[in-house]
């Protein structure tokens, strides 16, 4: 008998490339028009029409700024639409693994977080993620919520290719200096849902519900972040910038306010799933090798 495929959200982004590339013909991968948030009888229609053995939330609404202004279209994408996605996925008895993301933190706590501890958005995006999370797992216990972070990849737009490719134009850069985090592969972060995949589809197990931090392991700051990327791509024939500065979150000034320490904790995915992601530098110099093997000449 034919496996049933693992159906994906998201469409072109960074995750769900990840998914597919790594997951082959079992993953089948969904986006707009077909499958949009915006438009929610899209939702069992697809779902339904595929009928996959589990079903991966990889689809957010993630302009963290832009956010700000369009509340209510963050929030769709972000709470109501995962919602709906949840609702369907208990009404077919399908798993649903949803991808969250650390702006669920204020960044406050001067250590990383663990999932019991109180989340404290401080932005729409934040606050609709937060939301969002109670909202799925409310509506379909078999679900596993991934708060993930500072995802980066050899493709898609993201910060580690941006910051490569600043720094092949200009000779001095600015990059913020003082906000924490775990910088995040994506193509690590898929093999992970593929391996948990694999645990749910032998056999769903109560335990394997509720809330996980999943991120690459070590921390860094978005300069340091930088500096690596940059690093990587001087091995590659790039020339490396005579400054690369680290300059306040004041002097970056932003619409919505970015968490000061948002590291995450991964020890419980650890010892539920068996499933410790990569250091950070590992993904970085994977994701920046892949994005100068894709660059035009």
């Amino acid at each position: 008998m034919a496996q049933r495929p693992i159906l994906v959200t998201g469409g072109q982004g960074q995750l769900a490339t990840s998914l597919k590339t790594l997951g082959g013909d079992r993953v089948v991968v969904v986006g707009r028009p077909d499958f949009d948030f915006d438009r929610p009888e899209t939702i069992e229609q697809v779902v339904d029409s595929i009928r996959p053995a589990l079903v991966v939330n990889a689809a957010a609404w993630t302009a963290v700024d832009l956010a700000e202004q369009e509340e209510e279209a963050a929030r769709r994408a972000n709470e109501t639409g995962p919602a709906e996605l949840a609702r369907v996925c208990a009404g077919l008895d399908i798993p649903l693994i949803h991808v969250s993301t650390d702006y669920v933190y204020a960044g406050d706590k001067g250590a990383p977080y663990v999932e019991t501890d109180p989340v404290t958005p401080q932005t729409v995006y934040g606050r609709t993620k937060a939301e969002g999370e109670k909202a799925v797992l409310a509506a379909q216990p078999r679900s596993i919520v991934l708060r993930t972070a500072w995802v980066y990849s050899g493709h898609c737009r993201n910060f580690v290719r941006t910051m490569v490719n600043a720094a092949a134009k200009n000779t001095h850069l600015k990059v913020v200096g003082d906000q924490y985090g775990c910088p995040t592969s994506a193509d690590d972060l898929a093999r992970a849902i593929l391996t948990i995949a694999d645990r749910v589809e032998a056999g769903w197990q109560d335990s394997y519900a509720g809330l996980y931090h999943a991120t690459g392991s070590g921390d860094t700051s978005w300069h340091g972040l930088a500096v690596a990327a940059i690093g990587e791509a001087v091995k590659f024939g790039q020339k490396m910038p005579e400054e690369i500065a680290a300059i306040r979150t004041e002097d970056w000034p932003t619409p919505a306010k970015r968490p000061q320490d948002s590291r995450l904790d991964c020890s419980k995915l650890e010892r539920v799933f068996g499933v410790r992601l990569p250091d950070w530098r590992d993904g970085v110099s994977r994701a920046v090798a892949a994005h100068f093997a894709t660059k035009t000449p």
